[in-house]
């Protein structure tokens, strides 16, 4: 039995819907360190719980009038705006796969096309969530983060047990490492492990540590250019007071770059063992190019990819400029990109969010009152944009190193 597109069309924006009611509940109590299960939904100006029927995705807010039943407060707009966003995004991403020219490669839907679908809408559900609380708060929960990390990791490893390899590698639906870049996967992955140690043991210090537990971001939205904190990040710090730490922003860059040093440098060890060790390069070249391990590393390859283009970044603008440049949030926020989409495409989303940026600005200039944003938002639809691209950029990139 064939089942006609408009009931996967009507599912999906239907699915995205009820996605978008969930992200609502995530980007109120994630950052401010409230379950994400208990209590029930309730409305935060009478403490009433929300009955079922009052919480269908976008038809409740229409019936309600855009008020609570019970005490008559108004519903922020953001809930409807969300759950529409996240059903048009499902929708879009559907058509995009299984219907448009722009990525004929995926397999179709039933036979196992479901699950680049279904990696590819968690993270542009994370993108929509942290982008949200970015807006509203400029911190990225790190959470959010490392939860599709691990999952973009996972899936990378298991993907080759339901897809041809040849075409997961092919096309890059998702990430898949050559045995070089496994090389360097595995010995960054090794550094990392002793980077956290030293800081563990305290050989290394953290950067812009106070000493004490950062404070809870405040909930309050800037209202303009003057109330907007300074950064973007998951440990962003408030302008400096009297009673207040006072940087040496250069200082603790350079700590940011001690901590660096053992991933920069076990991952060339690690390069240079399999290429100039002949037992070490035929072990690793057997070991390394089984699918799931070439899958997995992949994976872990584009997130220290990702990692790095932004924290480079970070680094460079605080040592040039004198202060703080970007945020650890931005850092892991394509970290966790770069473990689905792989290293290509989220170096590629990098470049192209300065483009949303300067549209932000052009929009600035004709309408005064508008505010300053966070970056994360740029970078969420830089990484949108990759994902719609994908075979143009895949394509061009096969061009430039004479492949095509």
């Amino acid at each position: 039995m064939v089942i006609p597109d408009w009931i996967w069309v009507v599912f999906s924006f239907a699915f995205g819907c009820c996605i978008g009611s969930f992200l609502n509940v995530v980007i109120y109590r994630l950052p401010r360190d409230k379950s994400l299960v208990k209590p029930p939904s309730a409305c935060p100006a009478c403490g009433k719980h929300i009955r079922f029927y009052d919480n269908i995705p976008l038809i409740s807010y229409i019936m309600l009038g855009r008020k609570c039943r019970y005490c008559k407060a108004g519903i922020s707009p953001r809930y409807f705006i969300i759950e529409l966003i996240t059903g048009l995004t499902f929708t879009f991403t559907y058509y995009l796969f299984f219907r448009s020219a722009l990525r004929p490669n995926i397999p179709p839907f039933i036979e196992h096309g479901w699950y680049i679908y279904l990696i590819t809408i968690i993270l542009l559900a994370a993108l929509i969530a942290s982008s949200a609380i970015d807006l509203e708060l400029w911190i990225i929960p790190l959470s959010i983060c490392w939860f599709v990390t691990v999952l973009g990791i996972i899936a990378a490893a298991v993907a080759p047990l339901l897809i041809d390899p040849k075409i997961i590698s092919g096309y890059r639906l998702l990430p898949y490492a050559s045995a070089g870049t496994a090389a360097l996967a595995a010995g960054a992955s090794i550094g990392l492990g002793i980077a956290l140690l030293l800081l563990a043991t305290g050989v290394i210090k953290r950067s812009y540590d106070t000493g004490q537990p950062q404070p809870e971001a405040d909930a309050t939205p800037p209202k303009n250019e003057a109330d907007a904190p300074p950064k973007n990040a998951s440990n962003a710090h408030p302008e400096t007071g009297p009673d207040e730490p006072q940087f040496k922003h250069r200082i603790e860059a350079m700590r940011e770059v001690l901590f660096l040093l053992p991933i920069i440098a076990c991952s060339i060890l690690a390069y240079w063992l399999t290429v100039n060790v002949e037992a070490v390069r035929q072990f690793w070249l057997d070991f390394s190019q089984r699918p799931a391990v070439a899958g997995l590393l992949g994976s872990v390859f584009g997130y220290f990819v990702g990692c790095s283009i932004v924290w480079a970044t970070r680094i460079w603008g605080t040592l040039v400029f004198g202060k703080e440049a970007m945020g650890l949030g931005d850092v892991h926020l394509m970290g966790a990109a770069g473990a689905v989409i792989g290293p290509l495409l989220v170096t590629v989303a990098f470049f192209v969010a300065p483009f949303f940026g300067l549209a932000w600005v052009v929009f600035q200039m004709f309408f005064k009152k508008t505010r300053q944003i966070p970056y994360g938002p740029f970078l969420s639809m830089g990484i949108f944009t990759v994902i719609i691209l994908h075979n143009a950029a895949w394509g061009h990139f096969l061009v430039l190193i004479g492949q095509r």
